[in-house]
């Protein structure tokens, strides 16, 4: 009788063990040795990635699934992961889709309608794409031409802007239902810019925002600025890459901040954390380009993170990242994304 219930109390044990409500979501552009490096990652590379997943007994899963369940609040399987391409490069079915379907992975291509619909020569076809959401593909919306969405034209108001960028969200995502039959309801801000306004009209139409900074997704993640961690150029190197993949999600109750979009050179961001299962001497802050970010805790779940110098104008980030408590190798890690406005 006791050996039984020692049995059965391992089995609720693993059971709890192999679900998680965290997961990490992978960003890559090209699969090719011929584009920019920046964006790109050999076929040989990504096959090494993908090598590491298998071997490491990750769950690679659709992404609508994943976020679905949870901004839900629902359990994953432990080590779940979904795999991520932007803009529909035609490499995507010439190299990495053969490689993917080896493994039998799942993985979404972010498009942007306009520019197939132009027939650029650059971009998948609606037929390729259509051959590959046959073979389990998920294809997802990521602007019709992959304009800057945030910006406002010239002499343009906001209730303008609410009006044109929600007509190229939802056409867009029109156009890829009508060729694919895919309607996923989520929108890879392109080049991973957004601001507060874009953020609420990505909301107000029932729409996941999904951006390029780094970091794990989990219960308490924003779902209108979803992270991903890229994985190509200098960040395809797969001993950096491992950490990020068996990274959590800070538990995180709120941000503030003016906006990501900004002319504040040396922006502030508060965080308050729902709990703080980290060491606070362990919690550090680095700034693109620069040394740590000064952190100052207000008290015991808020800190206030600076970069100590001034940003450069264009893209930057705060990455901040804590070992777990009682853990060596598993880190708690976020990302906050600055746009630095010419003023």
């Amino acid at each position: 009788m006791v050996k039984k219930l020692l049995h059965l109390l391992t089995l609720i044990f693993l059971l709890k063990v192999q679900h998680a409500t965290a997961a990490v979501i992978l960003q890559y552009h090209h699969v090719s040795e011929k584009l920019p490096q920046v964006t790109s990652i050999s076929a040989e590379q990504f096959t090494a990635h993908l090598n590491y997943l298998r071997d490491g007994q990750f769950n690679v899963m659709p992404l609508d699934d994943m976020l679905n369940a949870l901004k839900n609040g629902k359990e994953l399987p432990s080590k779940s992961v979904a795999i991520t391409f932007d803009d529909g490069y035609d490499n995507n079915i010439e190299q990495a889709a053969p490689i993917l379907e080896k493994f039998g992975f799942a993985y979404t291509i972010f498009v942007n309608p306009k520019l197939i619909d132009e027939k650029q020569d650059y971009v998948m076809t609606w037929e390729q794409l259509r051959t590959l959401a046959k073979k389990g593909a998920l294809i997802a919306n990521h602007s019709a031409k992959h304009d800057y969405l945030h910006h406002l034209k010239k002499s343009e108001t906001i209730k303008q802007w609410r009006t044109r960028v929600a007509e190229d969200i939802t056409w867009s995502e029109q156009r890829i239902s009508a060729e694919v039959g895919h309607n996923a309801k989520l929108l890879a801000y392109p080049y991973g810019e957004f601001n507060r306004e874009l953020q609420k009209l990505v909301h107000s139409l029932g729409f996941i925002g999904i951006g390029q900074h780094s970091g794990a997704v989990g219960k308490y993640t924003d779902f209108t600025r979803v992270p991903r961690f890229p994985a190509s150029g200098i960040y395809a190197n797969l001993n950096t890459l491992t950490v990020k993949l068996n990274s959590q999600p800070f538990d995180i109750a709120k941000l503030t901040y003016a906006d990501t979009v900004t002319n504040q050179t040396q922006p502030s961001l508060i965080i308050d954390f729902e709990h703080k299962n980290f060491l606070r001497h362990q919690f550090a802050c680095y700034t693109s380009g620069q040394e740590k970010a000064d952190t100052k805790w207000l008290n015991e779940l808020q800190v206030i993170i600076t970069a100590k110098d001034r940003l450069s104008n264009g893209r930057a980030r705060y990455n901040c990242t804590a070992p777990v408590q009682g853990q060596t190798k598993l880190f708690f890690w976020f990302s906050q994304p600055w746009v630095i406005a010419k003023s």
